[in-house]
Protein backbone atom coordinates (compact mmCIF):
# COMPACT_ATOMS: atom_id res chain seq x y z
CA UNK A 1 0.00 0.00 0.00
CA UNK A 2 1.29 3.51 -0.87
CA UNK A 3 -0.47 6.42 1.00
CA UNK A 4 -0.98 9.14 -1.35
CA UNK A 5 1.85 8.00 -3.81
CA UNK A 6 2.55 11.16 -5.76
CA UNK A 7 5.28 13.17 -7.09
CA UNK A 8 4.57 16.97 -7.26
CA UNK A 9 6.08 20.22 -8.27
CA UNK A 10 5.14 22.71 -5.27
CA UNK A 11 3.01 25.63 -7.14
CA UNK A 12 0.73 28.71 -6.18
CA UNK A 13 -1.76 26.50 -5.77
CA UNK A 14 -0.30 23.79 -3.20
CA UNK A 15 1.23 27.10 -1.49
CA UNK A 16 -1.60 29.02 -1.19
CA UNK A 17 -3.62 26.24 0.49
CA UNK A 18 -0.91 26.32 3.47
CA UNK A 19 -1.50 22.20 3.13
CA UNK A 20 1.70 20.58 5.61
CA UNK A 21 2.12 17.87 2.87
CA UNK A 22 3.30 15.12 4.92
CA UNK A 23 6.50 12.82 3.85
CA UNK A 24 3.73 10.42 3.21
CA UNK A 25 3.56 12.75 0.10
CA UNK A 26 6.69 11.46 -1.39
CA UNK A 27 7.24 9.53 -4.37
CA UNK A 28 7.27 5.20 -3.94
CA UNK A 29 10.07 4.10 -6.09
CA UNK A 30 8.68 0.57 -6.13
CA UNK A 31 4.92 1.50 -6.72
CA UNK A 32 6.05 3.50 -9.49
CA UNK A 33 8.62 0.44 -10.90
CA UNK A 34 5.67 -1.90 -10.47
CA UNK A 35 3.02 0.07 -12.55
CA UNK A 36 2.38 -0.74 -16.40
CA UNK A 37 2.70 1.55 -18.99
CA UNK A 38 -0.27 3.48 -19.31
CA UNK A 39 -1.48 5.98 -21.70
CA UNK A 40 -2.41 9.15 -19.40
CA UNK A 41 0.37 12.03 -20.14
CA UNK A 42 1.25 12.86 -16.48
CA UNK A 43 3.74 15.34 -17.28
CA UNK A 44 1.43 18.86 -17.49
CA UNK A 45 -0.04 17.61 -13.87
CA UNK A 46 1.02 19.76 -10.90
CA UNK A 47 0.42 17.29 -8.08
CA UNK A 48 -0.23 13.26 -9.25
CA UNK A 49 -2.81 11.31 -7.96
CA UNK A 50 -2.19 7.33 -6.58
CA UNK A 51 -2.27 4.91 -9.50
CA UNK A 52 -3.84 1.21 -9.93
CA UNK A 53 -4.41 -1.10 -12.08
CA UNK A 54 -7.08 -3.59 -10.54
CA UNK A 55 -8.19 -1.66 -8.38
CA UNK A 56 -8.82 1.48 -5.42
CA UNK A 57 -9.97 2.32 -2.32
CA UNK A 58 -10.12 6.02 -1.14
CA UNK A 59 -11.22 6.92 2.57
CA UNK A 60 -10.66 9.40 5.26
CA UNK A 61 -8.70 6.72 7.77
CA UNK A 62 -5.65 4.94 6.65
CA UNK A 63 -6.27 1.53 7.97
CA UNK A 64 -9.72 1.30 6.52
CA UNK A 65 -8.32 2.24 3.27
CA UNK A 66 -6.24 -1.03 3.99
CA UNK A 67 -8.82 -3.53 5.18
CA UNK A 68 -10.85 -2.30 1.56
CA UNK A 69 -8.09 -3.05 -0.77
CA UNK A 70 -7.30 -6.73 1.41
CA UNK A 71 -10.81 -7.41 0.42
CA UNK A 72 -10.41 -6.61 -3.25
CA UNK A 73 -6.85 -8.68 -3.32
CA UNK A 74 -9.16 -11.22 -1.84
CA UNK A 75 -11.14 -11.31 -5.29
CA UNK A 76 -13.77 -9.22 -3.80
CA UNK A 77 -16.20 -6.78 -5.35
CA UNK A 78 -16.54 -3.13 -4.87
CA UNK A 79 -19.46 -3.95 -2.76
CA UNK A 80 -17.44 -6.08 -0.43
CA UNK A 81 -15.06 -3.57 0.50
CA UNK A 82 -17.27 -1.31 1.00
CA UNK A 83 -19.05 -3.04 3.95
CA UNK A 84 -16.13 -3.84 5.40
CA UNK A 85 -14.70 -0.46 4.93
CA UNK A 86 -18.14 0.56 6.27
CA UNK A 87 -17.27 -1.61 9.80
CA UNK A 88 -14.15 -0.52 9.71
CA UNK A 89 -14.53 3.28 9.59
CA UNK A 90 -16.80 2.49 13.18
CA UNK A 91 -13.78 1.68 14.78
CA UNK A 92 -10.75 3.96 13.39
CA UNK A 93 -13.23 7.21 12.33
CA UNK A 94 -15.59 7.18 15.39
CA UNK A 95 -16.03 10.57 14.96
CA UNK A 96 -18.25 10.11 11.88
CA UNK A 97 -17.64 6.47 10.59
CA UNK A 98 -20.12 4.64 12.45
CA UNK A 99 -22.45 1.59 13.56
CA UNK A 100 -25.50 3.11 15.04
CA UNK A 101 -25.94 6.37 12.28
CA UNK A 102 -27.27 5.90 8.40
CA UNK A 103 -26.21 7.15 4.70
CA UNK A 104 -26.69 7.07 1.63
CA UNK A 105 -25.20 4.43 -1.30
CA UNK A 106 -24.53 4.75 -4.74
CA UNK A 107 -23.83 1.46 -6.92
CA UNK A 108 -22.80 1.12 -10.36
CA UNK A 109 -23.68 -2.76 -11.04
CA UNK A 110 -21.22 -3.58 -13.88
CA UNK A 111 -22.85 -6.69 -15.14
CA UNK A 112 -26.31 -5.58 -15.47
CA UNK A 113 -25.26 -1.46 -16.26
CA UNK A 114 -27.61 -0.49 -13.61
CA UNK A 115 -27.24 2.46 -10.95
CA UNK A 116 -28.75 2.21 -7.35
CA UNK A 117 -29.64 4.04 -4.88
CA UNK A 118 -29.28 2.87 -1.72
CA UNK A 119 -31.20 4.69 1.02
CA UNK A 120 -30.55 3.60 4.88
CA UNK A 121 -30.89 7.41 6.41
CA UNK A 122 -32.16 7.18 9.90
CA UNK A 123 -35.69 7.75 11.11
CA UNK A 124 -37.65 9.42 13.88
CA UNK A 125 -39.02 7.16 15.86
CA UNK A 126 -42.70 6.78 16.87
CA UNK A 127 -42.73 8.99 19.53
CA UNK A 128 -41.36 11.99 17.54
CA UNK A 129 -43.55 14.80 17.25
CA UNK A 130 -43.24 18.20 15.07
CA UNK A 131 -42.73 20.52 17.99
CA UNK A 132 -40.61 18.25 20.20
CA UNK A 133 -37.68 20.39 20.47
CA UNK A 134 -39.46 23.62 21.02
CA UNK A 135 -40.25 24.99 24.73
CA UNK A 136 -43.55 26.14 25.97
CA UNK A 137 -42.96 29.79 23.72
CA UNK A 138 -42.57 27.86 21.10
CA UNK A 139 -38.77 28.50 20.76
CA UNK A 140 -36.22 25.80 19.76
CA UNK A 141 -34.35 24.72 23.33
CA UNK A 142 -30.64 25.22 22.68
CA UNK A 143 -28.90 21.45 22.35
CA UNK A 144 -31.75 19.28 22.78
CA UNK A 145 -31.77 18.20 19.13
CA UNK A 146 -28.18 17.30 19.25
CA UNK A 147 -26.75 16.35 22.86
CA UNK A 148 -29.91 14.66 24.67
CA UNK A 149 -30.91 11.13 24.27
CA UNK A 150 -34.41 12.15 22.28
CA UNK A 151 -31.55 13.24 19.79
CA UNK A 152 -31.47 10.35 18.56
CA UNK A 153 -32.87 8.66 15.53
CA UNK A 154 -33.44 5.02 14.44
CA UNK A 155 -30.05 3.87 12.99
CA UNK A 156 -29.58 2.45 9.22
CA UNK A 157 -26.17 1.78 8.72
CA UNK A 158 -26.54 -1.73 9.96
CA UNK A 159 -29.26 -2.33 8.00
CA UNK A 160 -27.78 -0.48 5.02
CA UNK A 161 -24.63 -2.30 4.62
CA UNK A 162 -25.92 -5.81 5.20
CA UNK A 163 -28.96 -5.13 2.63
CA UNK A 164 -25.96 -4.39 -0.17
CA UNK A 165 -23.88 -7.03 0.87
CA UNK A 166 -26.19 -10.04 0.65
CA UNK A 167 -28.05 -8.27 -2.84
CA UNK A 168 -24.39 -6.90 -4.34
CA UNK A 169 -21.53 -8.29 -2.80
CA UNK A 170 -20.04 -11.92 -2.70
CA UNK A 171 -18.14 -12.75 0.33
CA UNK A 172 -19.44 -13.80 3.70
CA UNK A 173 -20.44 -11.13 6.06
CA UNK A 174 -17.95 -12.29 8.74
CA UNK A 175 -15.17 -12.26 6.73
CA UNK A 176 -15.40 -8.49 5.61
CA UNK A 177 -16.30 -7.89 9.38
CA UNK A 178 -13.05 -9.36 10.57
CA UNK A 179 -11.14 -6.79 10.41
CA UNK A 180 -13.40 -4.35 12.02
CA UNK A 181 -13.13 -6.70 15.05
CA UNK A 182 -9.69 -6.90 15.42
CA UNK A 183 -9.19 -3.52 15.34
CA UNK A 184 -11.31 -3.02 17.69
CA UNK A 185 -10.34 -5.31 20.15
CA UNK A 186 -6.79 -5.22 19.85
CA UNK A 187 -7.18 -1.36 19.40
CA UNK A 188 -4.66 1.25 17.28
CA UNK A 189 -2.69 4.54 18.05
CA UNK A 190 -5.09 7.49 17.98
CA UNK A 191 -3.93 9.65 15.29
CA UNK A 192 -3.28 13.33 15.94
CA UNK A 193 -6.11 14.58 14.35
CA UNK A 194 -8.75 12.27 16.50
CA UNK A 195 -6.92 13.12 19.83
CA UNK A 196 -7.51 17.02 18.72
CA UNK A 197 -11.39 16.18 17.52
CA UNK A 198 -11.55 13.81 21.56
CA UNK A 199 -10.29 17.35 23.17
CA UNK A 200 -12.52 19.60 21.49
CA UNK A 201 -15.68 17.25 22.06
CA UNK A 202 -14.40 17.06 25.90
CA UNK A 203 -17.46 18.43 27.26
CA UNK A 204 -20.10 16.18 25.11
CA UNK A 205 -18.37 13.22 25.43
CA UNK A 206 -17.42 13.51 29.16
CA UNK A 207 -21.47 13.73 30.42
CA UNK A 208 -21.95 10.21 30.16
CA UNK A 209 -19.94 7.06 31.95
CA UNK A 210 -20.23 4.55 29.18
CA UNK A 211 -18.62 7.25 26.27
CA UNK A 212 -15.55 8.12 28.84
CA UNK A 213 -15.04 4.32 29.70
CA UNK A 214 -14.38 4.51 25.84
CA UNK A 215 -12.67 7.47 24.70
CA UNK A 216 -10.92 8.56 27.66
CA UNK A 217 -7.87 7.83 30.29
CA UNK A 218 -6.97 9.13 33.60
CA UNK A 219 -10.09 11.70 33.61
CA UNK A 220 -9.23 13.34 30.27
CA UNK A 221 -9.66 12.30 26.40
CA UNK A 222 -7.16 10.06 24.52
CA UNK A 223 -3.98 11.77 23.28
CA UNK A 224 -2.05 11.55 20.17
CA UNK A 225 -0.02 7.68 20.16
CA UNK A 226 -2.06 6.27 22.72
CA UNK A 227 -3.82 2.83 21.89
CA UNK A 228 -7.41 3.50 21.82
CA UNK A 229 -9.41 0.09 22.84
CA UNK A 230 -13.27 -0.30 22.06
CA UNK A 231 -13.67 -4.08 23.70
CA UNK A 232 -17.36 -3.39 24.05
CA UNK A 233 -17.65 -2.29 20.63
CA UNK A 234 -15.74 -5.92 19.26
CA UNK A 235 -18.16 -7.65 20.87
CA UNK A 236 -21.04 -5.76 19.40
CA UNK A 237 -19.40 -6.42 15.59
CA UNK A 238 -18.67 -10.09 16.68
CA UNK A 239 -22.46 -10.71 17.13
CA UNK A 240 -23.55 -8.50 14.30
CA UNK A 241 -21.17 -10.96 12.37
CA UNK A 242 -22.70 -14.14 13.57
CA UNK A 243 -25.79 -13.02 13.79
CA UNK A 244 -26.60 -10.52 11.13
CA UNK A 245 -28.94 -7.18 11.22
CA UNK A 246 -31.22 -9.06 13.40
CA UNK A 247 -28.72 -8.98 16.46
CA UNK A 248 -28.81 -4.70 16.23
CA UNK A 249 -32.71 -4.60 15.33
CA UNK A 250 -34.48 -7.41 17.50
CA UNK A 251 -31.88 -8.95 19.49
CA UNK A 252 -28.84 -8.30 22.52
CA UNK A 253 -27.79 -4.87 20.84
CA UNK A 254 -31.07 -3.21 20.21
CA UNK A 255 -32.44 -4.51 23.92
CA UNK A 256 -29.48 -2.59 25.20
CA UNK A 257 -29.66 0.26 23.10
CA UNK A 258 -33.18 0.71 24.07
CA UNK A 259 -32.80 0.27 27.71
CA UNK A 260 -30.08 3.39 27.42
CA UNK A 261 -33.21 5.29 25.88
CA UNK A 262 -35.33 4.20 29.12
CA UNK A 263 -32.88 5.53 31.51
CA UNK A 264 -32.69 8.94 29.71
CA UNK A 265 -36.20 9.59 28.53
CA UNK A 266 -35.03 8.39 24.67
CA UNK A 267 -38.09 7.90 22.86
CA UNK A 268 -36.54 4.98 20.08
CA UNK A 269 -38.30 1.37 21.45
CA UNK A 270 -37.78 -2.35 20.07
CA UNK A 271 -40.43 -2.06 17.89
CA UNK A 272 -39.04 1.36 16.77
CA UNK A 273 -35.80 -0.65 15.80
CA UNK A 274 -37.58 -3.87 13.94
CA UNK A 275 -39.41 -1.64 11.76
CA UNK A 276 -36.34 0.03 10.26
CA UNK A 277 -36.48 -0.58 6.55
CA UNK A 278 -33.62 -0.07 3.52
CA UNK A 279 -35.13 1.86 0.51
CA UNK A 280 -33.86 1.45 -3.05
CA UNK A 281 -34.69 4.44 -4.95
CA UNK A 282 -33.95 5.61 -8.24
CA UNK A 283 -31.04 7.78 -8.36
CA UNK A 284 -30.87 11.04 -9.65
CA UNK A 285 -29.49 12.01 -13.18
CA UNK A 286 -28.22 14.65 -14.79
CA UNK A 287 -26.60 15.41 -18.04
CA UNK A 288 -23.67 17.98 -18.21
CA UNK A 289 -21.01 18.65 -20.90
CA UNK A 290 -22.07 15.06 -22.61
CA UNK A 291 -21.09 13.29 -19.38
CA UNK A 292 -23.50 11.53 -16.78
CA UNK A 293 -24.10 12.54 -13.40
CA UNK A 294 -25.24 9.73 -11.10
CA UNK A 295 -26.32 10.55 -7.30
CA UNK A 296 -28.09 10.54 -4.48
CA UNK A 297 -32.33 11.26 -4.33
CA UNK A 298 -34.06 12.79 -1.66
CA UNK A 299 -33.94 12.05 1.34
CA UNK A 300 -30.59 13.40 0.10
CA UNK A 301 -30.51 16.77 -1.24
CA UNK A 302 -27.25 16.76 -2.92
CA UNK A 303 -28.67 15.28 -6.08
CA UNK A 304 -31.30 17.04 -7.12
CA UNK A 305 -29.60 20.22 -6.01
CA UNK A 306 -25.96 19.32 -7.67
CA UNK A 307 -27.75 18.34 -11.40
CA UNK A 308 -29.51 21.85 -10.94
CA UNK A 309 -26.06 23.72 -10.22
CA UNK A 310 -24.89 22.12 -13.08
CA UNK A 311 -27.72 22.89 -15.24
CA UNK A 312 -27.24 26.35 -14.30
CA UNK A 313 -23.70 26.28 -15.02
CA UNK A 314 -23.54 24.79 -18.26
CA UNK A 315 -24.69 27.91 -20.07
CA UNK A 316 -21.09 29.18 -18.81
CA UNK A 317 -17.50 28.89 -20.56
CA UNK A 318 -16.32 27.96 -16.95
CA UNK A 319 -12.90 26.82 -18.93
CA UNK A 320 -12.53 30.07 -20.28
CA UNK A 321 -13.13 32.01 -16.95
CA UNK A 322 -10.34 30.02 -15.30
CA UNK A 323 -10.62 27.85 -12.11
CA UNK A 324 -11.22 30.22 -8.74
CA UNK A 325 -11.58 33.28 -11.25
CA UNK A 326 -13.58 35.75 -9.55
CA UNK A 327 -16.08 35.48 -12.79
CA UNK A 328 -16.08 31.57 -12.11
CA UNK A 329 -16.76 32.03 -8.29
CA UNK A 330 -19.25 34.42 -9.01
CA UNK A 331 -21.44 32.71 -11.00
CA UNK A 332 -21.20 29.49 -8.90
CA UNK A 333 -21.96 31.41 -6.02
CA UNK A 334 -25.34 33.13 -7.87
CA UNK A 335 -26.63 29.11 -8.68
CA UNK A 336 -25.83 27.90 -5.36
CA UNK A 337 -27.97 31.07 -3.95
CA UNK A 338 -30.59 29.69 -6.33
CA UNK A 339 -30.36 25.83 -5.56
CA UNK A 340 -30.21 26.62 -1.61
CA UNK A 341 -33.16 28.88 -1.69
CA UNK A 342 -35.21 25.71 -3.34
CA UNK A 343 -33.88 23.30 -0.76
CA UNK A 344 -34.92 25.36 2.25
CA UNK A 345 -38.82 24.84 0.47
CA UNK A 346 -38.58 21.62 -1.48
CA UNK A 347 -36.67 18.81 0.24
CA UNK A 348 -37.63 16.25 2.22
CA UNK A 349 -38.48 12.77 2.50
CA UNK A 350 -40.58 11.38 -0.48
CA UNK A 351 -42.31 9.10 1.53
CA UNK A 352 -43.94 12.28 3.36
CA UNK A 353 -44.48 15.07 1.34
CA UNK A 354 -44.07 15.42 -2.71
CA UNK A 355 -40.28 16.36 -3.59
CA UNK A 356 -40.70 18.15 -6.94
CA UNK A 357 -37.70 16.21 -8.46
CA UNK A 358 -38.44 16.69 -12.21
CA UNK A 359 -38.50 20.08 -11.82
CA UNK A 360 -35.71 20.82 -9.98
CA UNK A 361 -33.65 19.07 -12.12
CA UNK A 362 -35.14 20.85 -15.34
CA UNK A 363 -33.06 22.39 -17.83
CA UNK A 364 -35.84 24.50 -18.98
CA UNK A 365 -36.11 25.32 -15.25
CA UNK A 366 -32.72 26.42 -15.33
CA UNK A 367 -33.36 28.18 -18.11
CA UNK A 368 -35.68 30.24 -16.09
CA UNK A 369 -33.59 30.43 -13.02
CA UNK A 370 -30.52 31.82 -15.12
CA UNK A 371 -32.36 35.09 -16.17
CA UNK A 372 -31.96 36.25 -12.40
CA UNK A 373 -28.13 36.04 -12.75
CA UNK A 374 -26.18 39.30 -13.39
CA UNK A 375 -22.55 38.56 -14.86
CA UNK A 376 -21.94 41.46 -12.88
CA UNK A 377 -23.56 41.79 -9.42
CA UNK A 378 -23.95 39.88 -6.86
CA UNK A 379 -27.75 39.27 -5.93
CA UNK A 380 -28.83 39.78 -2.29
CA UNK A 381 -30.27 36.79 -0.45
CA UNK A 382 -33.14 38.58 0.23
CA UNK A 383 -33.72 39.05 -3.47
CA UNK A 384 -34.05 35.57 -3.84
CA UNK A 385 -36.63 33.34 -2.90
CA UNK A 386 -37.72 29.57 -3.93
CA UNK A 387 -38.05 29.21 -7.54
CA UNK A 388 -41.48 28.56 -8.85
CA UNK A 389 -42.02 24.91 -10.15
CA UNK A 390 -45.39 24.23 -11.13
CA UNK A 391 -44.53 25.10 -15.16
CA UNK A 392 -42.11 22.68 -14.99
CA UNK A 393 -43.11 19.68 -13.07
CA UNK A 394 -44.01 16.77 -15.17
CA UNK A 395 -20.51 17.98 10.18
CA UNK A 396 -19.38 14.97 10.93
CA UNK A 397 -19.89 12.87 7.80
CA UNK A 398 -17.65 10.51 5.80
CA UNK A 399 -17.42 9.52 2.63
CA UNK A 400 -15.71 6.60 0.87
CA UNK A 401 -14.98 5.71 -2.90
CA UNK A 402 -14.32 2.42 -4.41
CA UNK A 403 -14.04 0.85 -7.70
CA UNK A 404 -13.06 -3.19 -8.96
CA UNK A 405 -11.39 -4.50 -11.92
CA UNK A 406 -14.97 -5.90 -12.76
CA UNK A 407 -16.28 -1.94 -13.78
CA UNK A 408 -18.47 -2.07 -10.33
CA UNK A 409 -17.80 1.30 -8.10
CA UNK A 410 -19.25 2.75 -5.17
CA UNK A 411 -19.88 5.72 -3.92
CA UNK A 412 -20.98 5.71 -0.04
CA UNK A 413 -21.46 8.49 2.46
CA UNK A 414 -22.70 8.01 5.91
CA UNK A 415 -22.97 9.75 9.43
CA UNK A 416 -23.96 10.34 13.02
CA UNK A 417 -24.00 13.78 12.14
CA UNK A 418 -22.26 16.01 14.43
CA UNK A 419 -18.33 15.00 15.61
CA UNK A 420 -19.56 11.37 17.32
CA UNK A 421 -23.30 12.48 17.15
CA UNK A 422 -24.70 12.57 20.49
CA UNK A 423 -21.86 11.89 22.00
CA UNK A 424 -23.84 8.65 24.24
CA UNK A 425 -22.22 5.47 23.96
CA UNK A 426 -24.69 2.62 24.78
CA UNK A 427 -23.79 1.22 27.79
CA UNK A 428 -22.86 -2.20 27.10
CA UNK A 429 -22.78 -2.10 23.76
CA UNK A 430 -19.49 0.25 22.83
CA UNK A 431 -21.75 1.86 20.30
CA UNK A 432 -21.50 5.69 19.62
CA UNK A 433 -25.30 6.91 19.24
CA UNK A 434 -26.51 9.60 16.12
CA UNK A 435 -27.59 12.97 16.90
CA UNK A 436 -29.64 13.31 13.44
CA UNK A 437 -32.83 14.22 14.19
CA UNK A 438 -31.26 17.98 14.57
CA UNK A 439 -31.59 17.38 10.47
CA UNK A 440 -35.06 17.85 10.87
CA UNK A 441 -36.59 21.08 10.65
CA UNK A 442 -37.17 21.87 14.52
CA UNK A 443 -39.08 25.01 13.79
CA UNK A 444 -39.46 26.37 10.31
CA UNK A 445 -37.14 28.97 9.53
CA UNK A 446 -35.17 28.24 12.04
CA UNK A 447 -31.53 26.67 11.16
CA UNK A 448 -29.80 23.77 12.35
CA UNK A 449 -26.44 23.34 13.34
CA UNK A 450 -24.86 23.82 10.22
CA UNK A 451 -26.89 27.25 9.72
CA UNK A 452 -29.46 25.14 6.91
CA UNK A 453 -32.99 26.54 7.27
CA UNK A 454 -36.18 24.58 6.38
CA UNK A 455 -39.47 24.66 5.97
CA UNK A 456 -42.75 21.93 6.38
CA UNK A 457 -41.32 19.25 4.40
CA UNK A 458 -38.73 18.87 6.60
CA UNK A 459 -40.45 18.93 10.02
CA UNK A 460 -40.51 16.09 12.34
CA UNK A 461 -42.93 13.05 11.95
CA UNK A 462 -42.99 9.62 13.57
CA UNK A 463 -40.50 7.29 10.94
CA UNK A 464 -39.86 10.25 8.76
CA UNK A 465 -36.62 10.54 7.33
CA UNK A 466 -34.43 13.99 7.88
CA UNK A 467 -33.39 15.94 4.99
CA UNK A 468 -29.56 15.26 4.44
CA UNK A 469 -26.88 16.89 2.05
CA UNK A 470 -25.15 13.73 1.93
CA UNK A 471 -23.76 13.29 -1.86
CA UNK A 472 -22.49 10.13 -3.30
CA UNK A 473 -21.94 10.82 -6.95
CA UNK A 474 -20.84 8.65 -10.17
CA UNK A 475 -19.89 10.56 -12.88
CA UNK A 476 -20.63 8.03 -16.02
CA UNK A 477 -18.88 8.69 -19.65
CA UNK A 478 -19.99 6.78 -22.97
CA UNK A 479 -22.23 5.00 -20.12
CA UNK A 480 -19.22 3.97 -18.00
CA UNK A 481 -18.13 5.33 -14.75
CA UNK A 482 -15.48 7.78 -14.81
CA UNK A 483 -15.58 9.26 -11.48
CA UNK A 484 -16.37 8.27 -7.98
CA UNK A 485 -16.88 11.06 -5.45
CA UNK A 486 -18.39 12.34 -2.60
CA UNK A 487 -17.50 14.65 0.70
CA UNK A 488 -18.32 15.31 4.56
CA UNK A 489 -18.74 18.63 5.59
CA UNK A 490 -22.59 19.45 6.66
CA UNK A 491 -24.20 21.84 4.42
CA UNK A 492 -20.97 22.31 2.17
CA UNK A 493 -20.65 18.84 0.75
CA UNK A 494 -22.90 19.68 -1.74
CA UNK A 495 -21.04 22.25 -2.90
CA UNK A 496 -17.85 20.57 -2.26
CA UNK A 497 -18.76 17.49 -4.62
CA UNK A 498 -19.88 19.96 -7.11
CA UNK A 499 -16.67 21.69 -7.43
CA UNK A 500 -14.88 18.38 -7.66
CA UNK A 501 -17.00 17.68 -10.89
CA UNK A 502 -16.49 20.84 -12.48
CA UNK A 503 -12.70 20.75 -11.86
CA UNK A 504 -12.46 17.28 -13.33
CA UNK A 505 -14.91 18.17 -15.93
CA UNK A 506 -13.76 21.77 -16.89
CA UNK A 507 -10.80 22.33 -16.27
CA UNK A 508 -9.81 18.57 -16.78
CA UNK A 509 -7.95 18.28 -13.00
CA UNK A 510 -7.04 14.72 -11.99
CA UNK A 511 -8.04 13.87 -8.53
CA UNK A 512 -5.02 15.52 -6.83
CA UNK A 513 -5.77 18.30 -8.47
CA UNK A 514 -9.26 18.87 -8.02
CA UNK A 515 -8.64 18.15 -4.30
CA UNK A 516 -6.09 20.57 -3.31
CA UNK A 517 -7.96 23.88 -5.13
CA UNK A 518 -9.54 26.33 -2.84
CA UNK A 519 -13.57 26.06 -2.40
CA UNK A 520 -16.09 28.26 -2.16
CA UNK A 521 -19.75 27.74 -0.87
CA UNK A 522 -22.67 29.54 -0.61
CA UNK A 523 -25.78 28.54 0.64
CA UNK A 524 -28.37 31.45 0.36
CA UNK A 525 -28.34 32.59 4.05
CA UNK A 526 -26.69 33.23 5.64
CA UNK A 527 -26.06 35.88 2.65
CA UNK A 528 -22.13 35.15 2.69
CA UNK A 529 -19.60 33.70 0.23
CA UNK A 530 -17.71 31.24 2.28
CA UNK A 531 -14.08 30.97 0.98
CA UNK A 532 -10.69 29.14 1.82
CA UNK A 533 -7.32 30.22 2.31
CA UNK A 534 -5.82 30.49 -1.29
CA UNK A 535 -8.47 32.63 -3.09
CA UNK A 536 -6.66 35.32 -4.47
CA UNK A 537 -5.96 39.09 -2.88
CA UNK A 538 -7.25 40.00 -6.84
CA UNK A 539 -10.16 37.49 -7.14
CA UNK A 540 -11.29 38.41 -3.75
CA UNK A 541 -11.39 42.50 -4.61
CA UNK A 542 -13.02 41.91 -8.05
CA UNK A 543 -15.99 39.52 -5.91
CA UNK A 544 -16.33 42.31 -3.65
CA UNK A 545 -16.49 44.86 -6.06
CA UNK A 546 -19.70 42.69 -7.59
CA UNK A 547 -21.10 43.09 -4.12
CA UNK A 548 -20.10 39.63 -2.81
CA UNK A 549 -19.49 39.21 1.53
CA UNK A 550 -16.67 37.38 1.69
CA UNK A 551 -15.93 35.55 4.67
CA UNK A 552 -12.42 33.40 4.70
CA UNK A 553 -13.36 30.82 7.51
CA UNK A 554 -11.87 26.76 7.96
CA UNK A 555 -11.44 24.50 5.13
CA UNK A 556 -14.53 22.68 3.33
CA UNK A 557 -14.78 18.78 2.34
CA UNK A 558 -12.25 15.92 2.71
CA UNK A 559 -13.36 14.63 -0.55
CA UNK A 560 -12.36 10.79 -1.76
CA UNK A 561 -11.99 10.59 -5.31
CA UNK A 562 -11.77 7.90 -8.04
CA UNK A 563 -10.68 8.46 -11.54
CA UNK A 564 -11.09 5.95 -14.31
CA UNK A 565 -9.27 6.20 -17.27
CA UNK A 566 -6.69 4.65 -19.93
CA UNK A 567 -7.46 0.77 -17.81
CA UNK A 568 -6.41 1.95 -14.27
CA UNK A 569 -7.49 3.82 -11.71
CA UNK A 570 -6.53 7.09 -10.25
CA UNK A 571 -7.15 8.50 -6.73
CA UNK A 572 -6.94 10.90 -3.72
CA UNK A 573 -7.90 11.56 -0.61
CA UNK A 574 -8.12 14.92 0.05
CA UNK A 575 -5.16 16.72 2.31
CA UNK A 576 -7.67 18.42 4.51
CA UNK A 577 -7.51 15.38 6.51
CA UNK A 578 -3.85 13.58 6.58
CA UNK A 579 -5.79 10.53 8.49
CA UNK A 580 -7.09 9.84 4.60
CA UNK A 581 -5.43 7.79 2.15
CA UNK A 582 -6.43 6.27 -1.31
CA UNK A 583 -4.56 3.02 -2.26
CA UNK A 584 -5.00 0.23 -4.96
CA UNK A 585 -3.35 -2.92 -6.25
Amino acid sequence: MHRHSIRFRLSAITLSLGLALSPLLAWSDTAAQAAPVIKYDLSYDIVRPVYAANGMVATEQNLATQVGVDVLKRGGNAVDAAVAVGFALAVVLPNAGNVAGGGFMVIHDAKTGANIALDFREMAPAKAFRDMYLDDKGNVVPGKSLYTHTAVGIPGTVAGLTHALKKYGSMPLATLMAPAIKLARDGYPVSRELAVLLKEETDNLGKWEATRAVFFRNGRPLQAGELLVQKDLAKSLTLIAEQGEKVFYEGEIGKKIVAEMERHGGYITLDDLKKYQVIERKPVLGNYRGYQVVSMPPPSSGGVHIVQMLNLLERYPLKDYGADSAQEIHVLAESMKLAYADRSQYLGDPEFVKVPVAALTSKTYADALAKGIDPDRARPAVEIKPGQLAPYESDQTTHFSIADKHGNVVATTYTLNLNFGSGIVAAGTGILLNNEMDDFSAKPGVPNAFGLVGNDANSIAPFKRPLSSMSPTIVLKDGKPWLVTGSPGGSRIITTTLQTIINSIDFGMNPAEAAITPRVHHQWTPDQLRIEKGISADTRKLLEQKGHKLSLQPTMGRTQTIQIRDDGFYGFSDPRNPDGATAGY
